[in-house]
C-alpha cells in the first residue's frame, strides 16, 4: 500500500480491525433487547479505535497523531467499560469477558508504546 495509508500496515490497526471483528460477533449473539441499546454503543467505541488511528495518520502534522491516539485508547476504555456491564449483567460470561479484557489491554499498551514512540 501506498506511504499516503501507512496505517494499514500498523499492527495497532490491524489489531483494532481484530478486535471489532470479535466484539461485532460477541454482539451478535447477545439477546435481541441488548442489541439496540449498550451493544450499539459497544460496537460504536470499538469501531473508534481503528477509525480515530487512520484518522490521526492523515492529519498533516506528526503532532496531531498522538491526540488522535489517545482518543482510541480512551474508546478502548469505553469498549471494556460496556463489557464490563455486560458481565456484570450475565449477558456475557466471565470468561469471554477475561479473554476479551486482554485483548484490549494488550492493545492499548502497544497503542501506548506506538505514542510515545513519537514523542
Amino acid at each position: 500500500m501506498s506511504k499516503q495509508f501507512k496505517f494499514l500496515d500498523w499492527n495497532i490497526y490491524v489489531d483494532s480491525k481484530a478486535l471489532y471483528t470479535r466484539i461485532l460477533s460477541l454482539a451478535n449473539n447477545l439477546p435481541r433487547e441488548q442489541r439496540f441499546e449498550i451493544t450499539s454503543q459497544l460496537l460504536r467505541a470499538c469501531l473508534s479505535v481503528s477509525l480515530n488511528i487512520a484518522e490521526g495518520s492523515g492529519k498533516s502534522s506528526d503532532k496531531d497523531l498522538p491526540r488522535y491516539l489517545d482518543i482510541s485508547l480512551g474508546s478502548l476504555y469505553e469498549t471494556l467499560a460496556c463489557l464490563d456491564i455486560l458481565s456484570n449483567n450475565k449477558q456475557i460470561d466471565g470468561d469471554t469477558f477475561i479473554s476479551i479484557s486482554a485483548e484490549i489491554s494488550s492493545l492499548a499498551s502497544r497503542i501506548g508504546g506506538f505514542k510515545k514512540s513519537l514523542l
